[in-house]
């Protein structure tokens, strides 16, 4: 029963999310809000709304450590998982301003999360840190948008607004989608709780594996459907908008409602944090190089989540060969990529003086 509630809980979010966005979008439209602020906001939002529920409900139920891990273990996914099976499929094209951009701003975000947890815990002070960010960000977008002249964000929303249903049909998806997500997450976080002490684990392990990939559903589909119709560019800015979005607007969020501080433990702060911020950063060199991420670096950023995953179950059910593992990927894996980084950054340097 708790695996058939968890099943439930990630298919309740995953429609949830994709009513309130339709619905949302369409009711904004209704009111003449443009349809690049309805991208930028009620879109962005929208693909976070899993991530969001969960983290907000395990928060203010005092799973504080749960909302945090969410947050941590759909980022590593996003870029890890998600762009590693897109760029098997086909390669992706990174564009220009994810380079010069939207990609700094994801590490950096990382880096305030790294800075912020280093004490354990994300407090209300923090978190409204993070929320004024929120704020900040979307604005600058809105704002550069307005500036470049796009009048449309993206063929998601075109498509989305085409449709012209009645407001009264608009506010039944949208009171509908919010549903399913409180459903949802409810049933999620209280199977995530029960998974864990089931298996004598830590509530923070099912959230950074089963809870994590879970949420992170709607990224997967929108990443891999982008990829196979040939969008290869939405791919990739779907992924690090989302990545931008669950530490701002989700642990923001968490923190403000949640009674209690969110909660960083030892792992948490001292090996899953860094691992985030770790993959944030290794996605600069890599888009850098060629604008292009292909089937090799896809390949090894699979390879790369397998072994997290991996050292994460071996911590957790302390199996025997937990040192022998860690010291395989921290002496053989990690540095055979650091070196096909620098390698192909070289390469790639002296192609472009050339």
């Amino acid at each position: 029963m708790t695996w058939v509630m968890l099943i439930v809980g990630l298919v309740l979010l995953v429609v949830g999310a994709d009513l309130l966005i339709k619905g949302a979008a369409r009711l904004a439209s209704n009111f003449g809000v443009p349809a690049l602020v309805i991208g930028l906001t009620v879109v962005a939002f929208g693909t976070s709304a899993p991530e969001l529920a969960v983290s907000v409900k395990a928060a203010y139920s005092g799973q504080a450590e749960l909302a945090i891990a969410n947050v941590v273990g759909s980022n590593i996914f996003n870029v890890l998982f998600i762009l590693g099976l897109a760029a098997l499929i086909s390669p992706l094209i990174i564009s220009h301003q994810l380079i010069r951009q939207d990609v700094p701003i994801m590490v950096g975000v990382s880096i305030v999360a790294v800075l912020m947890t280093l004490d354990g815990n994300i407090n209300r002070i923090e978190a409204a840190i993070l929320a004024i960010g929120l704020v900040s960000y979307t604005w600058f977008l809105f704002y550069q948008g307005k500036q470049k002249g796009v009048d449309v964000s993206d063929g998601e929303v075109e498509e989305m607004l085409k449709t012209n249903a009645p407001m009264w049909q608009n506010i039944l998806l949208v009171v509908g989608g919010l549903i399913l997500l409180v459903m949802g997450a409810r049933w999620l976080v209280q199977s995530a709780i029960e998974l864990a002490t089931a298996w004598g684990v830590n509530e923070a392990v099912i959230g950074l594996t089963i809870v994590a990939a879970g949420t992170s559903l709607p990224e997967v589909v929108t990443s891999i459907v982008a990829t196979l119709r040939g969008q290869r560019d939405i791919a990739v800015g779907n992924v690090v908008g989302s990545n931008i979005f669950n530490i701002l607007c989700v642990l923001g969020l968490s923190g403000l409602v949640s009674p209690i501080p969110l909660i960083a433990g030892e792992q948490l702060a001292g090996f899953d944090i860094p691992v985030m911020l770790g993959v944030a950063a290794l996605c600069l060199p890599i888009f850098f190089i060629g604008s292009v991420l292909n089937r090799i670096e896809g390949f090894m950023f699979l390879l790369l989540y397998v072994a997290y995953v991996w050292v994460l179950i071996a911590m957790a059910l302390s199996l025997g060969y937990l040192a022998q593992l860690q010291t395989a990927i921290l002496y053989g894996l990690i540095p055979v990529v650091l070196a096909y980084v620098l390698v192909t950054l070289v390469l790639e340097l002296r192609k472009r003086r050339a």
